[in-house]
Parts: C-alpha cells; structure tokens; sequence
C-alpha cells in the first residue's frame, strides 16, 4: 500500500480494539463469529502481529509516532506512516512521511480533521493523564456511556461517530480514531450468566463489537473512499501461566489481531 497515494485522497479510520487478544479474535474470524469484520479483512482473517507496547498508554504514543503492531515474522517491515527522522530502517516507497511530532499533527498538517471518540481510561479527560492523547486531536469526545463499564459502549461510540463523520463536509478528510472499551475489563456482561471475567466473556464481547461496527463503515463509505486500521492496541491474560491482565511481558499480551482495509465510496443509486 502507498500511503503517499491515499493521504489526502482518504478519510482515515484508525480503530483500536482495546486488550483484544490475536488467539480468540483469529478463532472467532475462522468460525464466522464476527461476520462484518471478516467481510472486510485480507482473506477473511487477521494477520498476526506484535505490539509495541504492553498496555494502551505505552502503546498508543508508539502508534501516533508511526509504530504501528509489527508483522510477527523477521525482518525489517516498511511502516505505513512515520515522523521523519534520521535512521529509520523501516521507511520505505510507500511509507507516508510526516514533518511532525506525531501522526495526529502531522495529518492535520496535510488538511484532515482529526477526531478522537475515546474508551478506556487513558481517552476520558478526567484528569491531566487521561488528556493527553485525545489532547492531540482537534476534537475529541469521552463520556461514561463509552466507558468500560457501559455494556452497550460501541454502539454509543458508533452512533456518535456516524454523527460527526455527517458534519463534517465532505470534500474535508477526516482522520478518525476510536479507542472501542467493550473488550477490556470489565466484559463478563457479554455472556449471559458469567460472573467473572474469562477468555470466554472475552470472545463475547468481540462479537458484540462485531455486530455495532456496520453504520460506522457504511457512515464512511456515504463521504467517500476510506483507509482503515483496526487492530488491538495488547492483548490480556486470564490466568495464563499464573498471570492475569496486562502490562506484562506474556505472548497473550504482546501478540495482536491486525487489518489494513480500503472502503469503496458507497455506489450512487
């Protein structure tokens, strides 16, 4: 892909599903539980890939400088966005080098609108920590109905974000980014009768997550062509060699589900 060809002709989403583990979401696209993701990934199938970091701070300040989850096989890997600077070994032809800090800045430099609809603690602008990365964006949005504890978080997040996408007009591109709660802690509400959380409760999640996705790909497809990332910004332990959680160096935590996709403009009738 030649992300010097597709910035500036692209709206832009970046969607991260937060603590998602590769293991069950590659389950889940192979038994055809989470249809609407599958329909639009490479093969019908996640590719496998590493993490930068073990938790969604660490991980999201890679991201927005450019480092997005690495191809899970040796190598140097061409990146798709980085912030220019001197010795980087993964810039290649089609990397989409940016003047700036970070890629938030740097898109925005190049005329997007940058949006930001936040999840977990780290995008709630409760406090000074939990401003900082949605403090990148031009507008960003939080409330606790798309939250962790909220069960019907991505269909709040969704719904608020077909309404910006229509707001802005459309020949501005936009550069979307949502951070999707329902997968972190708490999720046991996802499966009817289980009071923990478990590996199971997980998998239940990422299929409602999978069922709220649709208005938010048709809402882009209605302005245009679009470029999407989704992924996992690290996975999570439930009990796996006695670990439990994230922010831990375990396989389940550093290993992720990833998917680069186009979205055609939607065909006029």
């Amino acid at each position: 892909m030649d992300m010097n060809a597709v910035v500036g002709t692209h709206d832009l989403l970046f969607l991260t599903l937060d603590t998602l583990r590769f293991d069950v979401a590659s389950e889940l696209a192979a038994s055809g539980r989470i249809p609407h993701l599958s329909a639009l990934m490479p093969g019908g199938q996640w590719e496998e890939r590493h993490s930068p970091a073990s938790f969604t701070y660490a991980a999201h300040h890679a991201f927005f400088a450019g480092f997005l989850p690495t191809p899970a096989r040796p190598g140097r890997h061409s990146r798709l966005f980085a912030m220019r600077f001197e010795g980087s070994e993964t810039t290649g032809q089609g990397t989409c080098v940016l003047d700036a800090p970070d890629l938030v800045t740097g898109l925005a430099a190049r005329g997007y609108h940058t949006v930001c609809i936040g999840g977990v603690g780290f995008f709630n602008k409760l406090n000074p920590l939990g401003n900082v990365l949605p403090g990148l964006f031009a507008e960003s949005h939080w409330a606790p109905e798309l939250g962790v504890r909220e069960p019907r978080s991505t269909e709040y997040q969704v719904a608020l974000a077909v309404r910006r996408l229509a707001e802005v007009p459309a020949d501005r591109r936009v550069f979307l980014f949502m951070n999707i709660s329902a997968l972190h802690q708490p999720n046991r509400h996802y499966l009817p009768g289980a009071t923990e959380d478990s590996r199971a409760t997980h998998a239940a999640a990422l299929e409602y997550v999978d069922s709220q996705l649709p208005p938010l790909f048709a809402a882009l497809r209605r302005r245009g062509a679009a470029f999407c990332i989704v992924c996992s910004d690290h996975g999570t332990a439930y009990g796996e060699d006695g670990y439990n959680g994230h922010r831990v160096g375990h396989p389940v935590v550093w290993t992720v589900p990833y998917a680069e996709f186009t979205l055609p403009r939607e065909s006029a009738p």
